[in-house]
Parts: structure tokens; C-alpha cells; sequence
């Protein structure tokens, strides 16, 4: 993913996107280079600027809670980053092994099925889809699979026409990979997620630079399918009990609201075939009334 380590690139990418009057101090002139020098994060922290250098190329191992903390408040990292940078101190045998690898268990697949009005589905830390219940599948239908949140973004040709809000779902699918990164920097998988969409989309390439860190939370969406039309709903992000690499998603539509209809009908395209055939895209039907 990169010539130099984890901690050091995340603290290089987060230095260099802080100006001297994010942090309070004067900039004179020209700087040769963006943002934050290495000397400057130094002084905020508290610790050498030789301590500080080793820590960026990974000469120094093992910070104490006391430094990271004071370099977390120099950089201006909020809480998820902060702790993503300490999780990039742990040495592989503090860090929990096997993460990543339980299958979806029978009981949250059965809990799943027997949402019929809710899309539910399951993710792995990097971003695949390890399960969904009959819904999420009919919602993501436009896809050209159903198969890896991030691919589904910067990849796939539904993704920009899908996610109508695409640069926040772009910048969030990134932090919550990075987030994952953070648990576990030699997972196999994610290296390969990331490897493949750097290379299918620049977008993806420079998203992930950035070391943006961010876990999925609960807000608002604004999607569009290519036969119900938009959907406004809500979501939330649940860690899985006994397996807390796991996230089980649930999309939420207020009652009796247009998003709620279309659940319905995508409820009936899922379990009756006839009805998605005889389907009409929305695109088609707004084509015959102009």
C-alpha cells in the first residue's frame, strides 16, 4: 500500500493537510512544503523534532500513551482518528487474531430474512457484503453485483446514478475502509481491495491518501433506483456480538412516506417475478411524460 509504515504515512497525510493558522501559528512566505513542517508538529506536541522525524519513518516503535496523545491534539485528530492512531502502535501480537475471518452466523441470517419491509445486510472489514436479506438484494438490483460497498461506489457504472449524495459516500466507504486498516494493516484483503480499486479509480487512489478515519454512523440517505426512483432513508451500523468485525446495516423508511411505497414494491419485485419483469425503470417512465 505504501514504501513507508502505516503510523508514519497516517501522520505525514495528516500533517500535511493542516495549515499553520489551523494550529495558531504565523506563516510567512512561501513554504516549500504543504502543509505542517515536521519541526512545527514537534513543538506543538512537546517532543523533539528528532523524535518526531523518527516516528514518520517509522524509526520509532513504540510511543508512549503521553506522546501519542499530545501529537493526536498537535495534528488536531477527533476521537476515531486519535484511536486510529494508537491502533497503528500495537505490534501483531497485541492485535486480535483471526479478526475478520467467522462466517455470518445462522441466527443473523435468520433475523435478516424475516425483516421482509427492512433492507438489512452484512459487511466485512473490507467493505464486502457477506449477507443480505431479500430487500438490500432488490435495492442494490441496478448493481452489477451485490458484492463489495467500495467496488459498488467507485467501480461499478450504477454507483454515481445510485448514491446521490457520491462524494460523501465516496469519502465515507474510504474512511471506514481506512478505519478497518487500522484494526488489522496486514489483512490480506483489504491490501487487495485496495490494491484493485487504486488502480481502477484515481478517485479512490487520492481518497485514500488522505487518511480520512471514520466509522459508519447513523444518518440520513439520499438513493435513487432505477425503477423505484429516490429514496430517502435513514441507517444505522451495528457491531455484531461475538464477531465485532462484522457490521449488520439496516436501511429504515419513514412510514407511510414515498420511500416506504417503494419498499413495498421492491418487497413485490423480489418475491414475485412476474411483477419485476412487468416493471417499468423510473427513468423510462419520466421519458414518456415529457
Amino acid at each position: 500500500m505504501s514504501n513507508g509504515t502505516p503510523l508514519g504515512d497516517f501522520l505525514r497525510a495528516r500533517r500535511e493537510a493542516l495549515k499553520p493558522h489551523d494550529v495558531g501559528l504565523p506563516e510567512h512566505g512561501r513554504r516549500r512544503v504543504p502543509g505542517l513542517r515536521r519541526e512545527e508538529v514537534a513543538l506543538l506536541a512537546g517532543v523533539s523534532s528528532d523524535y518526531y522525524i523518527r516516528l514518520e519513518q517509522g524509526r520509532e516503535n513504540s510511543p508512549s500513551p503521553q506522546v501519542l496523545e499530545a501529537v493526536a491534539q498537535a495534528l488536531k485528530l477527533d476521537a476515531e482518528a486519535a484511536d486510529h492512531l494508537n491502533r497503528l502502535c500495537l505490534t501483531s501480537s497485541q492485535r486480535p487474531h483471526g479478526w475478520g475471518e467467522a462466517d455470518v452466523s445462522q441466527q443473523l441470517l435468520q433475523l435478516m430474512d424475516g425483516w421482509e419491509h427492512t433492507p438489512a445486510f452484512v459487511i466485512g472489514p473490507a467493505l464486502d457484503i457477506m449477507a443480505g436479506n431479500s430487500l438490500a438484494t432488490a435495492l442494490h438490483s441496478g448493481f452489477e453485483q451485490f458484492d463489495n460497498l467500495a467496488r459498488m461506489v467507485f467501480v461499478d457504472p450504477a454507483g454515481r446514478e445510485f448514491y446521490q449524495e457520491w462524494e460523501r459516500a465516496a469519502h465515507s466507504c474510504v474512511a471506514e475502509l481506512r478505519a478497518a486498516y487500522g484494526h488489522d494493516p496486514e489483512s490480506a484483503r483489504i491490501a487487495e481491495v485496495v490494491a484493485e480499486l487504486s488502480a481502477q479509480s484515481e478517485e479512490f487512489a487520492e481518497i485514500w491518501q488522505m487518511h480520512e478515519v471514520k466509522g459508519k454512523s447513523q444518518e440520513g440517505k439520499h438513493l435513487k433506483h432505477p425503477v423505484v426512483g429516490d429514496l430517502h432513508i435513514k441507517f444505522a451500523a451495528f457491531t455484531v456480538n461475538g464477531a465485532p468485525h462484522q457490521q449488520l446495516v439496516v436501511y429504515q423508511a419513514e412510514p407511510a412516506s414515498p420511500t416506504a411505497d417503494a419498499f413495498e414494491t421492491l418487497r413485490t419485485m423480489a418475491t414475485d417475478p412476474k411483477h419485476a419483469q412487468a416493471a417499468v425503470p423510473a427513468s423510462d417512465l419520466a421519458a414518456k411524460e415529457q
